[in-house]
């Protein structure tokens, strides 16, 4: 089997025998039922291929869908004028650098279209250009653009930046509503849906369906189109790991499934990763290998976010579905992103909750940010997450302490903001990193353990003061007898008090108990 793993061009795949799970049912759907339509789905999840499917279906190419659903539902093979602009390749660090990457496309549009007159704004010359297509071939227009949020994401921490693309983007994607009589069908996809001050404000007509239930499953792979397509494929993978096929697909799912587009909705395997691991023969992160955006973390940073709440969040529809340049809240982006999904539905409230989708997921993204929360050790050396491990399975906690001191020890790191918030989102995500290895949990509400630790050995309490003192936080976990519930165990309870000052940034204080 051949996989199509970068591949986002519908011919290519078709004529060179690349495997195609059969998503042609949505693309009928969306071009006998409606004109304008807007798709958010994170980075790698097949919104390329998705409008490249789309251009070959407007192109009238019958031949390219033979076996496919949509040979037996599409009668009329008839092909249109296609203005397909892709935003993602370019480096968006200058209002020049959008200007230039929609001149090019418009440039090659008045070569193949000639309209009589050259408009000098770039919303002008769109606008000529579909009129001109219409007016030389007698039909209506499709347009197709990918990643339209490319320049708005990768400008955020630059309001001025931000602010000259807006304004370029909404002019230009305002167009559409004008040329109106002239547009069979338009398709915009992106990672994240930008609103209040939007480019889309004047687009009242585009059709939002990121999430619509009907196409929760429009990217992606199902579990039933895993089962149904690479059953042979993924008995290979399971005996090259050792495993049993059931085993596999469990680890399979642990790994890459769990995303959610509507509640209640089927599981999405993120495509990417499932790929590579059916053609590699190896679980590995490959969708964060292919890099996470920076503008996350400036989103984290400029929000001031305590990391702590990212798997517990809930936030309404209208919330969650754009992202509202005002209140820089970050929770929208993660979730569109990719980094979260939605994990539970309140009906009667209205409410969404959010946690990371699987294990690439959760463990990546921590990764991610420890060079970013994490301050270097004295001699300079990144965070090695090994040596707390060792320490902790040994029962060494003094030798963990002194490791985690030393960390604090040094302030130089990046995070800019209050100190209190600087050490609760650095041990979180050491504390995380450990829970990749050993048992962690992290409780944060009044009443309960900071952190609980488990090895086969060892359970360990944490209690994390900020401004107070090592006693005073043993003395909460006596107090509140934290240590009651896991006394008929057969590991060591050792009870572990530490204490951050803002004032040094560092923690000054911390004292054992066993």
């Amino acid at each position: 089997m051949k996989y199509p793993i970068g591949i986002q061009d519908f011919k290519k795949i078709r004529c060179e025998n690349y495997v195609y799970i059969d998503k042609t049912d949505f693309v009928y759907k969306l071009a006998t039922e409606g004109s304008y339509y807007f798709l958010s789905r994170p980075r790698r999840f097949g919104k390329s291929l998705l409008l490249s499917t789309f251009e070959s279906y407007f192109s009238g190419r019958k031949e390219l869908f033979d076996g496919l659903a949509i040979s037996s539902l599409e009668q009329d093979w008839t092909e249109y004028p296609i203005l397909h602009i892709d935003l993602n390749s370019e480096k968006y660090d200058s209002p020049e650098a959008l200007y230039n990457i929609l001149d090019r496309n418009l440039h090659d549009w008045e070569d193949i279209y000639h309209p009589s007159r050259i408009e000098n704004s770039l919303s002008g010359r769109f606008d000529r250009i579909i009129r001109t297509a219409y007016e030389h071939t007698g039909k209506q227009v499709v347009i197709l653009i990918d990643e339209y949020d490319k320049p708005l994401l990768q400008s955020i921490g630059n309001d001025a930046l931000q602010d000259d693309y807006r304004g370029t983007l909404k002019a230009f994607y305002g167009v559409l509503k004008s040329c109106d009589r002239y547009i069979r069908f338009a398709f915009l996809t992106g990672v994240t849906k930008f609103g209040k001050v939007s480019v889309f404000s004047d687009l009242n007509n585009l059709k939002d369906i990121s999430m619509l239930p009907a196409y929760s499953t429009i990217c992606g792979i199902t579990s039933d189109e895993l089962r149904n397509v690479f059953a042979e494929e993924i008995s290979t993978l399971a005996r090259n790991n050792g495993l049993s096929d059931d085993e596999c697909y469990r680890q399979l799912q642990e790994y890459y499934d769990g995303y959610h587009f509507y509640p209640d909705s089927p599981d999405i395997y993120n495509p990417f990763s499932l790929l590579n691991t059916l053609d590699n023969g190896v679980f590995g992160d490959y969708w964060f290998e292919t890099g996470t955006p920076s503008f996350l973390v400036e989103l984290l940073k400029k929000s001031k976010y305590l990391l702590d709440n990212i798997s517990n969040e809930k936030l309404y529809a209208d919330q969650l579905n754009s992202i509202n340049s005002i209140d820089n809240s970050p929770l929208p982006v993660l979730y569109q992103s990719g980094y979260l999904t939605l994990k539970d539905y309140n009906k009667e409230f209205g409410v969404y909750c959010l946690d990371y989708p699987n294990k690439e997921v959760r463990e990546g993204f921590i990764k991610y940010l420890i060079p970013y929360y994490v301050p270097k050790t004295k001699d300079g050396s990144p965070f090695y997450v090994g040596n707390f491990v060792e320490d902790i399975r040994s029962g060494n906690v003094s030798g963990f302490m002194e490791r985690l001191e030393a960390l604090f020890a040094d302030n130089n790191y990046q995070i800019i903001g209050d100190a209190e918030l600087y050490f609760q989102n650095a041990t979180y995500v050491i504390f995380k990193m450990l829970g990749f290895y050993v048992d962690v949990e992290r409780h944060t509400s009044d009443g309960r353990i900071d952190i609980l630790m488990k090895t086969a050995d060892y359970i360990y309490i944490f209690e994390l003061k900020i401004d107070q003192s090592a006693t005073i936080a043993l003395r909460q976990i006596e107090s509140k007898e934290y240590s009651l519930p896991y006394q008929v165990d057969k590991q060591k309870i050792i009870k572990v008090g530490v204490n951050f000052s803002t004032k040094s940034r560092r923690i000054d204080d911390w004292k054992v108990e066993e």
